[in-house]
């Protein structure tokens, strides 16, 4: 069964300046894993191998199975289900935070980084964070908060104008 080691670096021939953080490794051991688990992956295999041409990357099953044992989430909270705006409440979203958490929480490997082909939201976020940051140290935040202050008031006269008068 395949194993991903993270952070390891056991060869005399590597050299790392940080000990191999974020450093990502795929062995094989046909000594390790139970029939389940190996059902299991037998699924995985199935599943990319009828889904190929539609979604071209692995989705990380393998790596997410693995990690999902080695970091097993707590109690698993319900889905907030929003059909209007005033389902959102405060319990809703911090529910919400928390699942999403708990869900990060068992990608996460043991050296800190988030492994994987694709990090989907994750590979967004430092740009949007980078992008908004740059913002906040430019003169020019007055006017993204009052252009961000127009959206939002859906084309009314925003307060931040009327405070000005």
């Amino acid at each position: 069964m395949w194993k991903l080691k993270v952070g390891e670096g056991d060869n005399p021939w590597l050299r790392s300046l940080n000990n191999h953080v974020g450093r990502q490794v795929w062995e094989f051991d046909s000594n390790i894993g139970s029939e389940e688990d190996l059902a299991e992956i037998e699924k995985f295999r199935e599943e990319f191998r009828n889904n190929r041409f539609e979604t071209k990357h692995s989705s990380d099953l393998l790596m997410r199975y693995q990690f999902s044992k080695e970091n097993p989430s707590g109690t698993i909270l319900p889905q907030v289900q929003v059909i209007d705006i005033g389902d959102v409440t405060e319990d809703n979203v911090a529910t919400t935070l928390k699942r999403a958490l708990s869900f990060y929480s068992t990608l996460q490997a043991h050296d800190g980084h988030w492994a994987g082909d694709y990090g989907g939201p994750m590979f967004l976020m430092p740009g949007l964070v980078i992008a908004f940051l740059a913002l906040i140290g430019y003169k020019i935040t007055f006017l993204f908060i009052s252009w961000l202050e127009i959206m939002l008031d859906n084309g009314r006269k925003p307060d931040l104008a009327i405070s000005r008068e």
